[in-house]
């Protein structure tokens, strides 16, 4: 009796684990973010091989940025909000396919590929698991989170104090050692992001989330393209 029990709860435990993380490639909730918001710009880092591992990662087929159409209209908001201020948006990464992240998890087991050292300088790349900077699952995937900065209205830069995916102190939004231009700067896209809906994270100062997100517990992995 005991024995069966105790199967009946392993059973139990696999398939709550199984309804709390599902995996879709249905894409009929997703819209490209260029269809709501006219003057968004974009560098869409993991198509190109500008980004922490040197090449394009698997999935990127297209330099466009998809979200749920919650996320994609609550960061309408947020543009609309910024462009008062006299900026626009310009968009790294949004929606990111698990075939990605699985992408990434690969090359942190690859020991013999270090990548592009630029975006982890003092760090080992063992330490970027460690760390919490890459995970083998990840809210992009969900669909409701951005990676985004300012620039202004006419494309210029706006100094923020670090770019995107540079695995340092210096990305965490609170980093003590900005000057008050780049302090004033994050705390700009901070505050519309978090009128809009949205929440940061201790880490990067450039990731944010829907709040509600549709998608809480769906992983999406279809192409970008």
């Amino acid at each position: 009796m005991k024995k069966i029990l105790l199967i009946g709860i392993i059973l139990l435990s696999f398939i709550q684990t199984t309804l709390a993380s599902q995996i879709s490639c249905d894409k009929s909730d997703f819209i490209k973010v260029s269809s709501i918001i006219y003057d968004a710009a974009y560098d869409i880092r993991y198509y190109s091989d500008n980004n922490f591992t040197g090449k394009r990662i698997r999935g990127y087929n297209a330099p466009i940025a998809y979200m749920t159409k919650e996320g994609a209209n609550a960061l309408l908001n947020a543009a609309n909000d910024l462009r008062k201020q006299g900026y626009r948006i310009l968009v790294w990464d949004s929606y990111r396919p698990q075939k990605a992240v699985d992408n990434f998890v690969e090359w942190i087991n690859n020991p013999i590929d270090d990548g592009d050292k630029s975006f982890y300088p003092n760090l080992k790349k063992s330490d970027l698991i460690k760390g919490q900077y890459i995970a083998e699952k990840s809210g992009h995937s969900r669909g409701s989170t951005i990676d985004l900065t300012l620039i202004k209205k006419d494309g210029s830069f706006v100094d923020m104090g670090g770019t995107f995916d540079l695995f340092s102190d210096i990305s965490h939004p609170d980093y003590k050692k900005l000057s008050r231009e780049q302090k004033k700067n994050r705390k700009i896209l901070h505050d519309a992001m978090i009128k809009a809906g949205f929440k940061g994270i201790d880490s990067e100062w450039w990731h944010y989330t829907l709040v509600n997100e549709p998608y809480p517990d769906t992983y999406f992995d279809f192409d970008v393209e």
